[in-house]
């Protein structure tokens, strides 16, 4: 059974440094390897089962879309804004 982490609350981000040809291993059966690091854009190699998806965030956001899963967005008005309009 894996230990938790100390001081990481739910919904936090863990911060992992690595270098090239470094991995990661999430549970049992995840490995991320960083690839290739060129500038600002970093190459990563995912193993994972067949039966888990992986998808980069804007595919997956989109697929949310499709799926007319993705959440809704509220945007307020400012304040000053709200104001002058009721004046």
């Amino acid at each position: 059974m894996p230990f938790p982490i100390i001081g990481i609350k739910e919904n936090q981000m863990l911060v992992l440094s690595r270098h090239r040809d470094e991995s990661i291993i999430i549970g049992d059966d995840i490995k991320i390897t960083v690839i290739d690091i060129r500038g600002d854009k970093v190459r990563l190699g995912i193993a994972a089962p067949t039966n888990i998806t992986v998808h980069r965030q804007e595919v997956y956001e989109a697929i949310q879309r499709e799926r007319g899963l993705a959440p809704k967005v509220v945007v307020e008005k400012p304040e000053e804004e709200n104001r002058e309009k009721s004046a």
